[in-house]
């Protein structure tokens, strides 16, 4: 069973911030897979790496609920979303010209002709340094890396507010 009741959260329990900051990125998960199935915005591979440290906050919230540990999940998903931060801006910097270009963004493979060229193209995942979609002036990498502060910041606080309730 799990160790959450919503009727009786508190915004000085651990585990309302756990559940909040799972339920945002069960959502970050959602949007990303909508773009992409949805309405045909696959993802550069630096993009798939990001999915990963929400995909793990909801895991290790799900866990640390089953476990009854909210305290220790809370600070393993802060570090996971600090793995994030770290990617969003490094993919925030690529696009922006800062850091090299990774090499899993670039199409591998030899052509010996001109149709085995075109099939590698087809099959080459998005470039990382190019800009796919933006929104109020912003990269989805930009986002993500605004998003990942938040998550962040929110565990950060919910640890510093469940250790002044100890």
């Amino acid at each position: 069973m799990l160790a959450f009741d919503p009727r009786t959260a508190s915004p000085r329990d651990p585990t309302s911030w756990l559940v909040a900051i799972a339920a945002v990125s069960a959502f970050a998960l959602l949007a990303a897979l909508a773009l992409q199935y949805l309405f045909s915005l696959p993802p550069c591979p630096l993009c798939v790496w990001q999915r990963w440290p929400y995909l793990l906050a909801v895991a290790l919230t799900v866990g640390g609920l089953l476990l009854a540990v909210p305290r220790t999940a809370l600070v393993l998903v802060l570090l996971v979303l600090l793995v994030g931060v770290g990617l969003a801006a490094y993919h925030v910097g690529v696009e922006e010209g800062v850091f090299a270009l990774p090499g899993t963004c670039a199409a591998a493979g030899q052509a010996h002709s001109v149709e085995e060229l075109r099939r590698l193209l087809d099959q080459a995942p998005p470039r990382c340094d190019a800009v796919s979609a933006s929104f109020l002036g912003l990269s989805l990498a930009g986002w993500n890396l605004l998003l990942g502060l938040l998550l962040t910041s929110a565990a950060a606080l919910g640890l510093w507010v469940a250790r002044i309730r100890s």
